[in-house]
């Protein structure tokens, strides 16, 4: 190989950050005493649905953090390092937004959201944690078991990138008169997992994540997820005596076909289509920083409610200073 080649290479080699802009926390809150359950006016199984990722987020999240925080100090590249730091500052608020939801929202109504929380405790401070089950990780695997883990959450930002386009683009929801804070707070997340979408994925690449482990691993991600969706939102659902005569159930099919049904109404994503958005990740070429739209992110955060608050609070305390 020629000195001209190899710094061809070099040359059109992807970047270790494919971020281009500064990722910073919002310090949303939100105010849900007047949030109804049917925050989808009418529409008891969406809102039920939707309500489950409050439930789904916030241990995945935290997670997240912990995690990224111990793969840190292997990242060589400066401008990576302040992505990564910055994505932990993100996730680390959407878990409290989604927590605050549970507790202030779910909860204060009547919900029991135990059963559902513990699942999500036991997924990812058990199963996913530093030793799984308990057990020690080996050594020599330890770079390994983190390498996986992080190709997991890889896989799982794309999704959330997916579904964040998805709340942005939505019109429905506008037009059947939501609830502005729970679309808010949908919003505001989805907006932010499109502006740093590209960072799970650079910081998996930077520290060896291969294409093979990349498809195994997001051929288990992608249905467990929707799994874990769809039993959950069962959960919640169930407990309300509209649906109670269905008993809704992850294995039953009356949850499939009103998730469908929902589709239709543009209420919710397609599963099948949710599904196929997927594929993009599975090519050698896959590249995050061209899927979704950064503009229409920053321009959904520069107007929503809960950002701007926190903007005004940030800049309160400046002066105060």
């Amino acid at each position: 190989m020629t000195a001209t080649t190899t710094a061809a290479r070099k040359k059109t080699a992807r970047p270790a950050s494919n971020t281009d802009t500064v990722l910073k926390q919002r310090n949303v809150k939100f105010d849900w005493s007047e949030t109804p359950i049917d925050w989808l006016p009418n529409e008891p199984f969406s809102s039920y649905f939707i309500n489950e990722i409050n439930l789904i987020l916030p241990a995945g999240e935290f997670w997240f953090c912990r995690l990224y925080n111990k793969a840190l100090p292997f990242v060589t590249d400066e401008k990576l390092k302040e992505d990564v730091r910055g994505f932990i500052k993100q996730e680390a608020m959407h878990a409290r937004g989604h927590s605050s939801a549970t507790e202030e929202y779910l909860a204060a109504r009547g919900i029991n959201t135990e059963r559902n929380q513990q699942l999500m405790k036991w997924l990812f401070d058990v199963v996913l944690d530093d030793k799984p089950f308990g057990k020690k990780v080996p050594a020599l695997l330890e770079r390994r078991w983190m390498l996986a883990r992080l190709g997991l959450v890889a896989t799982i930002e794309h999704m959330t990138c997916v579904l964040g386009m998805y709340a942005l683009e939505n019109k429905k929801w506008d037009e059947i008169n939501a609830d502005q804070v729970m679309l808010d707070l949908i919003r505001w997340h989805g907006a932010e997992e499109v502006e740093h979408r590209s960072v799970a994925f650079d910081l998996y690449k930077h520290l060896g994540g291969d294409y093979l482990s990349r498809y195994y691993l997001a051929a288990i991600v992608v249905p467990m997820i929707i799994g874990l969706w769809v039993d959950g939102a069962a959960n919640i659902a169930g407990q309300d005596p509209r649906f109670a005569k269905k008993k809704p159930a992850v294995y039953k099919p009356w949850m499939w076909v009103e998730w469908f049904k929902a589709s239709r109404r543009q209420l919710l994503p397609n599963p099948l289509w949710l599904v196929l958005q997927q594929l993009p990740y599975f090519s050698p070429w896959y590249d995050p920083s061209k899927e979704g739209s950064t503009d229409m992110a920053q321009a959904y955060l520069d107007q929503s409610p809960a950002a701007l608050a926190a903007s005004a609070i940030a800049a309160n305390m400046k002066v105060a200073a």
